[in-house]
């Protein structure tokens, strides 16, 4: 991913250059597309030039298990899955991005995948220095919802099977149009690591899990190859969606292949909205 770091960083530069700091920077790509390792890579690059980075996932803003629980049971039991729009604390995440802004130490949140659960307060990390870049990182950062004709027939068997009165996907698809999009309005930039296809985040999300399964052999909530594939199920619609129409208004589309090398980038074009 050296090629879309060093692509990533000069762009953050420029728009630094341009609007100064404070600068909220969101970061979107699918799973396993490596937007987590990008992020934390640009910003030890930030901070090696006497800049202050941080990074933040929309992946920490998960709500707890027991809350994902409660959504599930009164609106739709798929909603106990975290990922998709709805599953968050956009309360939180909307709060740290005006502290940011604010120039105020950030407390950051921390969400532990292996055990599918937020870490208690005392594990979050707390920066008490004013930062001048934080890089807003996620699966969904920037997406937009989709149009209602758009969400009448199934993504896949999991949308066919448990949702088949499409219950779900419009809640979700009404959160991504409401709160979301405040939250993503406080965006000053955006990035896309745009994935060759949907087809190709099998193969990344399993390698993700096989690392974190090495990191925390232990963890109640890791997944084989079967429960991966039902659970990228909940993200197929939004990621086909995002591969196509996010391309178009992106400040900057950095284009992966199946080993996620870059294979091109695209600016938007200055004066377009």
């Amino acid at each position: 991913m050296n090629d879309a770091t060093g692509i990533i960083e000069a762009f953050i530069r420029e728009r630094l250059d341009a609007c100064g700091t404070p600068l909220t920077v969101g970061l979107c790509g699918a799973q396993g597309s490596g937007k987590t390792t990008v992020a934390a890579t640009v910003v030890a690059g930030l901070e090696a030039s006497g800049l202050h980075a941080v990074a933040l996932s929309i992946d920490d803003l998960y709500l707890s298990r027991a809350e994902r629980l409660a959504l599930a049971e009164r609106v739709h039991p798929l909603l106990v899955t975290r990922g998709v729009p709805g599953t968050h604390d956009l309360a939180l995440g909307l709060s740290l991005l005006r502290q940011f802004r604010a120039r105020q130490p950030l407390t950051l949140p921390r969400f532990d995948k292996a055990q599918d659960d937020r870490m208690g307060d005392a594990q979050w990390t707390h920066d008490d220095r004013p930062a001048d870049v934080l890089i807003f990182e996620g699966w969904c950062v920037g997406a937009v919802p989709q149009d209602a004709p758009d969400l009448m027939l199934p993504a896949n068997a999991l949308e066919r099977d448990h949702d088949a009165d499409g219950r779900w996907r419009a809640y979700v698809n009404d959160q991504l149009a409401g709160g979301y999009q405040t939250l993503f309005g406080a965006l000053d930039t955006l990035i896309l690591l745009a994935a060759p296809g949907f087809e190709i985040v099998h193969r990344w999300r399993t390698q993700q899990e096989d690392d974190l399964a090495a990191r925390q052999p232990a963890g109640s909530a890791l997944m084989d190859t079967a429960q991966i594939s039902r659970f990228i199920q909940h993200y197929e619609r939004l990621t086909r969606h995002i591969l196509a129409e996010m391309p178009t208004r992106a400040d900057l589309t950095i284009f992966l292949d199946e080993d996620r090398r870059v294979t091109g980038s695209a600016r938007r074009p200055k004066g377009t909205t």
